[in-house]
């Protein structure tokens, strides 16, 4: 259980770090969609294990995805960053993603 939390955190840490450091910063983005929706997905699936109910695991997805939406509020305050709803359309299809495969695995 200890290198899966140390999983997370890094996850969380690199997800956060890359939406939130300024743009010149980045290399070419191929599709910053997919990549959104790979990185919320994927920290989705990371904590989903942490849940031990289907409510306590809805939960953790109610709040990766408030979460995302707080890091898409706080790119207004850097120069050259936005806020985007596309973006945070991405998020919840990653997140949605994992939430059905759960569910069809039966993980939650």
């Amino acid at each position: 259980m200890v290198w899966e939390l140390v999983l997370l955190i890094a996850a969380c840490t690199v997800v956060t770090v890359g939406c939130l450091v300024p743009n010149g910063w980045l290399p070419p983005l191929p599709n910053d969609k997919l990549l959104h929706f790979v990185g919320f997905g994927g920290i989705a699936a990371l904590a989903l294990p942490l849940a031990s109910s289907r409510l306590e695991g809805a939960w953790i997805l109610i709040g990766v995805l408030l979460a995302s939406a707080l890091i898409e509020c706080l790119q207004n305050l850097l120069p050259d960053r936005r806020f985007c709803w596309r973006d945070i359309a991405a998020n919840a299809c990653g997140i949605g993603f994992v939430a059905v495969c759960a569910l069809l695995y039966g993980a939650i």
